[in-house]
């Protein structure tokens, strides 16, 4: 029997744990592959909470922000959405905000103009959630806003409306005295007269975003003084429902409303938030989000535009209002570009000019030919 070498089997059993180390670091450091590094982490969840002024199925303003949350997750299948509706523009919004950023949402997103000072006090309060306000004017170092040019759209659609009136009064449903609403009002009444100068165009505040009961009251009551085409700034369809009822036209907002009344409407504005919420959380995702002011126009994605027309706009005329909108896009017109006066008779924007944003931000007068006074907020 041989004697064994104990200092070989040693070396032996040295070299082969070094062998064995030597390889689980080779593994260990080997650079990932282009498809390793590219896949996302599955963990990475972006949670974004809505609050709504109305209910998600009143199939025009709300819906449309909320056809807006559906785009998003059908999107970015690491997005998380949840909505809270029906919240009024009261201190009560200020509770649902910092209930929302305190269930660890990333992202606050709140739809209506008068969140403003709640969502200016609870942003303060998380410094590190991300809000957003719809048509909103305050900010702070995590509070941005987000609106469409909806005016641009506005004078489109009043262009139908002044060239189909057969006894030029328009009828309008508004709900508060807002910037906002008053630059619809305005833009509508411009695109009217742009077609038709002898326009008249009435106004009812209904003092609610959305109260069909009101709505319909209002619609009744503008059809009975002369209109034969209704537009509103409010929620619902009613008010289109109402003018088929009546046998008078519409003009659609918010979303196509033109399945309520098929009859009446003859084309409408319509809001696409969808690729706006997309990229607002890539941009929070990849770091890069600061707080902003975006207000985007026809020529931005589509964030705004027209419905298709009715069969009852001409086919020549749908080429009117469509070279209109080419020019809007390309810069070449404004809808509210001078001369333009208050009901007065003064001149606000003089002939050459066009309105800067500062001003339409906080319009507080009616253009000559609308019927109506604004009332104190």
């Amino acid at each position: 029997m041989k004697k064994v070498n104990k200092i070989g089997v040693l070396t032996l059993v040295l070299a082969m744990v070094l062998s064995m180390l030597l390889s689980g670091c080779s593994q260990a450091s080997k650079p990932a592959t282009d498809d390793q590094a590219s896949k996302p982490s599955t963990d990475a969840k972006i949670k974004v909470a809505f609050v709504y002024v109305g209910p998600v199925g009143d199939f025009g303003y709300t819906y449309a922000q909320d056809q807006g949350r559906k785009y998003l997750e059908s999107h970015m299948t690491n997005v998380t959405t949840t909505y809270v509706e029906n919240i009024p523009e009261t201190a009560d919004a200020e509770r649902v905000f910092t209930d929302l950023a305190q269930k660890g949402n990333n992202i606050i997103i709140g739809t209506s103009y008068g969140y403003g000072d709640y969502m200016v006090n609870v942003s303060k309060k998380f410094p590190n959630v991300v809000f957003e306000h719809c048509s909103g004017s305050q900010t702070t170092a995590n509070l941005g806003t987000y609106f469409n040019r909806d005016y641009q759209a506005r004078y489109l659609t009043g262009m139908v409306a002044g060239k189909y009136t057969k006894t030029n009064v328009l009828g309008f449903l508004a709900p508060f005295g807002t910037p906002e609403v008053i630059r619809n009002i305005d833009a509508y009444t411009l695109g009217a007269q742009s077609v038709n100068p002898k326009v008249q165009v009435k106004v009812v505040w209904t003092n609610s975003w959305n109260d069909p009961a009101t709505e319909k009251t209002a619609a009744n009551s503008l059809i009975d003084a002369g209109a034969d085409v209704l537009a509103m700034h409010v929620d619902s369809p009613t008010f289109a429902q109402t003018a088929q009822d009546r046998g008078v036209l519409a003009i659609g907002h918010d979303s196509d409303m033109s399945k309520f009344a098929p009859n009446s409407i003859l084309v409408g504005d319509i809001s696409n938030w969808g690729p706006y919420f997309v990229d607002l959380v890539k941009q929070v995702m990849n770091k890069t989000w600061k707080t902003t002011q975006y207000w985007g126009g026809i020529k931005d994605g589509g964030i705004i535009d027209i419905t298709p027309f009715s069969a009852k706009v001409d086919k020549d005329f749908q080429a009117v209002v469509n070279a209109k909108k080419q020019d809007i896009v390309s810069g070449k017109f404004d809808p509210f570009s001078g001369p333009i006066s208050d009901q007065s008779g003064t001149v606000k924007v003089k002939d050459g000019d066009k309105a800067p944003d500062d001003m339409l931000l906080s319009i507080n007068w009616f253009v000559k030919g609308v019927s109506g006074t604004i009332p104190k907020s």
